[in-house]
């Protein structure tokens, strides 16, 4: 199993059932036992005490294109989609590749909740309680081999039951990709669930990637198939504009998109008049991933 973060939190720091259950007033900084520090927020946030938003929020406020680039798109068409049966493709350079039943998988990893900051490259953000495993747990069970170097990802893809995708709007399907040592990294999480319930169509399900630090089109939807390649995989929005969307995509306020600045952020669920709030450098998971970076122009290499 991957590396275990160290949990210091205190009994008195343990949600109560009934707030969690009404998804009302659930602090950042609370999680249970055997859980990340603080549920995976890192302590800039824990400071803030930033609450997750409500189940609303995230289920009706989303970027799926390939049920339509409206924000509501994904919450009216999604439920279309087919996702049982489900597999996962694992193949290139590992030692048991194959495709995985969702159920054999889920069945072998240890699921957490982990509470993260998540910011869109559109300036807005939101809090999720989301629910899953490791992403290294997941690379382990099919054995990476010692000559990968990144991972690539794809989402599903059927045209019938997906309106936004009879659109050009990316090259379809949607894939993406991480260095071997962001995939590996323990805040690298793939979620089943949000507030302990199955993850919504529209939100990626049955299985998404979660990688907090980045901006959220890295954590890429409804996967399919993973790939373990020794090359820089290609990724859609970065085919789409390289100039706008880099590889890399780390959540950085000193560099602005070039059509808007990310130097703040819109938290949603705050109405049409909520403030906005500094944006922090890779949404502040900076201590713990920081130097993932080391030596990298993360103003060129973006």
């Amino acid at each position: 199993m991957a590396h275990r973060w160290k949990n210091t939190l205190k009994p008195s720091d343990v949600t109560d059932e009934t707030l969690w259950l009404n998804r009302r007033h659930l602090l950042a900084g609370m999680a249970g036992a055997g859980l990340m520090g603080a549920a995976g927020l890192p302590q800039a946030a824990q400071a803030q005490g930033l609450a997750p938003n409500a189940w609303e929020d995230i289920t009706s406020y989303n970027n799926f294109y390939e049920f339509g680039t409206g924000k509501d798109d994904p919450a009216k068409y999604a439920r279309q989609m087919t996702i049982s049966p489900w597999s996962i493709r694992i193949d290139g350079l590992v030692d048991k590749p194959g495709d995985y039943a969702i159920e054999d998988i889920l069945a072998r990893m240890q699921i957490e909740e982990r509470i993260y900051r998540f910011r869109c490259v559109e300036a807005w953000s939101m809090v999720v309680p989301w629910n899953g495993f490791e992403l290294a747990d997941l690379l382990a069970m099919a054995g990476v081999q010692a000559n990968a170097r990144y991972v690539a990802f794809e989402t599903y893809l059927n045209r019938d039951e997906m309106p936004g995708t009879r659109y050009p709007v990316l090259d379809w399907p949607y894939v993406e990709g991480l260095r071997l040592d962001e995939a590996m990294h323990p805040l690298t999480i793939m979620a089943s669930g949000i507030y302990g319930r199955d993850i919504p169509a529209q939100n990626g399900a049955p299985l998404r990637l979660v990688v907090p630090w980045k901006y959220g089109f890295k954590s890429i939807k409804s996967v399919v198939r993973i790939t373990l390649t020794d090359r820089q995989p290609p990724t859609s929005w970065n085919k789409a504009n390289p100039r706008e969307y880099g590889f890399y995509s780390n959540v950085n306020p000193q560099v602005d998109h070039p059509r808007w600045s990310q130097a703040q952020e819109r938290r949603i669920g705050g109405g049409l008049f909520a403030s906005r709030q500094p944006t922090l450098m890779m949404n502040g998971y900076a201590d713990e991933v920081a130097s993932l970076y080391q030596g990298m122009d993360l103003k060129a290499q973006f």
